[in-house]
């Protein structure tokens, strides 16, 4: 049971999972760091990783052993073509998985909502997982702009607001709070930092 009524700002990195996107081109990168800020969570690190499982394992690897990174949420790469390798290189880093993102998501697509088309059938072809892994929240969510938003929305700010009732993960990660978390962010940076380290 949730008992915080006070905002507890969380350090989250995004990870694009691309083999054509750039740093210019990142759109759906672009559009959740932007986010990040806008919950008034701490924005870590922004990076654009090649659909190969093994790259991808070694980068979130990286994030899950840094003490500073508490969220990571990734889009791209949760499809059902043969490239898409995303879920199954996380799933074997996960501690433990969120069955219930996966389910809400699916939901969520199928029948869409006020501002996001439905995608009815299609929904099943989704692979977005979510898990921890040494206390750190990972979220894998398509690259469709749309999509991203609808999971980000819909799941993952409410989930990582302290103030969510009857539940929240901000609480969970709580146990781990980052060693930096009065550090001021330049939130009109979109360069890779480490918080705490100047």
């Amino acid at each position: 049971m949730s008992k915080n009524t006070v905002f507890l700002p969380l350090s989250v990195a995004v990870i694009t999972v691309s083999n054509r996107h750039t740093a210019e081109s990142d759109t759906t990168g672009q559009m959740l760091v932007n986010q990040i800020k806008q919950q008034q969570h701490l924005f870590y690190r922004q990076q654009i990783v090649a659909e190969d499982r093994y790259q991808l394992r070694a980068a979130v690897s990286d994030l899950i052993a840094d003490p500073y990174c508490q969220v990571i949420i990734l889009n791209g790469g949760t499809g059902f073509q043969a490239k898409n390798c995303t879920s199954d290189a996380l799933k074997v880093l996960f501690d433990r998985t969120i069955d219930g993102f996966a389910e809400l998501f699916r939901q969520l697509s199928f029948s869409g909502t006020v501002k996001h088309q439905a995608v009815l059938s299609a929904a099943m072809q989704s692979d977005a997982v979510a898990g921890l892994a040494n206390d750190t929240i990972i979220f894998a969510i398509p690259g469709s702009p749309d999509a991203a938003d609808l999971a980000a929305s819909q799941l993952i700010w409410p989930q990582l607001d302290a103030r969510t009732k009857p539940c929240n993960f901000a609480n969970l990660l709580n146990n781990r709070q980052c060693p930096a978390i009065s550090t001021p962010i330049n939130h009109n940076s979109n360069q890779e930092f480490k918080l705490g380290i100047h």
